[in-house]
């Protein structure tokens, strides 16, 4: 018998998840097909911007019917399409496979007649007025009342149910061009807070000593880039070995690796098991060169419908990984890459939806890794 002190399980911070997503909204108080529509205008407003998706119920009425391969047995079948791709499984799934089917997206539409989600559009149409009486319970965070032609305002049961109900928006169901509006503000509230991380727990081997401790810039090179990441992101830590935390400076906060023995890949998940809502800046510190514009750079190219915003190598034209911006989203698709067999964090941004840009001086980008490159850079600073 386990006591009721004890916690079997290790604690962890959830993402703030809804039923499928983040970012997602019941639209409900109509007919299916007027909610199909909606949600499709919509969607081709903002897919120039967002990763959108849509959640819906079959409404055949032979939808019990297995489809193709699955009416023989088979768990899942795959059909590949010219420009798309049909995935049916045998089974409905469960909230932890739905969230994670949806993990790519940016923001999710569901039709509310059939699913309930953490916020609500309702649109006032007599036609679902009963209908939208018995959900009552589902109006949980409702976000925006959407008139049909007919109505002129919102239902009397609605304004006793929904006490904060003068505070939301009320717009035309055909005014599609305020309705995307709203969606954006949205999403752009729903930004993720920007976190950094200086990689600094690696053992140094090749260079013989510690490179997070060297001072290019007149203090410990950790310090010094955790200082640059401070204009710019919410909060910074520094990612080091657990045994390297007690020696670390205590007016800087630190961020011990928990996913031991995977190098940067496991500082990263570390970062992301910390707070898995946020994005992170993650830097490492033997970048000499790197100055405050290079990271602004960076940051304002930033787009958060991808999973990382990253540098180019001038080297190879691969993505640099280590002075990369991580959405949330990378998350679960770094746990995929780990899951089968991989811990490299640039194969994760040349086989995921990577922005890449160029660097306005490639040489600061340039990492030191031996006592050769260490004396190169001295002297690069020295002719600055």
């Amino acid at each position: 018998m386990t006591s009721s002190g004890h916690n079997k399980h290790t604690k962890l911070m959830r993402p703030s998840f809804g039923t499928f997503h983040r970012n997602e909204w019941a639209i409900l108080g109509a007919p299916c097909d007027t909610i199909k529509t909606l949600a499709g205008q919509i969607i081709e407003k903002l897919s120039g911007y967002y990763k959108c998706a849509y959640i819906d119920t079959s409404h055949d009425e032979d939808s019990s019917a297995y489809p193709g391969s699955l009416s023989y047995g088979a768990v899942c079948e795959l059909t590949a399409h010219n420009d798309f791709s049909t995935l049916n499984y045998h089974q409905p799934l469960n909230s932890i496979q739905q969230r994670n089917a949806f993990s790519f997206a940016d923001l999710v539409l569901v039709n509310g007649n059939h699913h309930q989600v953490k916020a609500q559009v309702v649109i006032i149409d007599e036609r679902k007025k009963k209908s939208l009486q018995k959900r009552l319970e589902q109006l949980t965070g409702v976000q925006l009342f959407l008139l049909e032609e007919t109505q002129s305002e919102i239902f009397d049961f609605l304004k006793e149910a929904i006490p904060g109900w003068k505070n939301i928006p009320i717009y035309g169901l055909r005014d599609i061009a305020r309705i995307t509006a709203f969606f954006q503000d949205k999403m752009q509230q729903s930004k993720p807070v920007l976190n950094g991380l200086v990689l600094a727990g690696g053992k140094s081997e090749r260079m013989g000593f510690d490179k997070g401790a060297v001072q290019w810039h007149g203090k410990e090179q950790r310090y010094y880039m955790a200082d640059l990441l401070g204009d710019i992101c919410d909060e910074v830590f520094i990612s080091c070995r657990p045994e390297q935390q007690a020696l670390l400076d205590s007016n800087y906060q630190s961020l011990p690796d928990t996913f031991a023995g995977l190098g940067p890949f496991g500082a990263i998940l570390s970062a992301f098991r910390e707070n898995p809502d946020r994005a992170w800046f993650v830097i490492a510190c033997d970048l000499p060169m790197i100055d405050g514009q290079t990271l602004l750079e960076l940051v304002n190219n930033r787009n958060v419908s991808a999973i990382a915003t990253a540098y180019k190598s001038s080297i190879n034209n691969f993505p640099e990984p280590l002075i990369t911006i991580w959405e949330p989203k990378s998350y679960p698709v770094l746990l995929s890459f780990l899951a089968q067999g991989y811990s490299c964090p640039r194969k994760v941004l040349i086989n995921s939806d990577t922005t890449v840009i160029d660097a306005a001086d490639p040489e600061v980008l340039t990492n030191v890794n031996t006592p050769e490159d260490h004396q190169l850079i001295i002297r690069r600073l020295q002719a600055e």
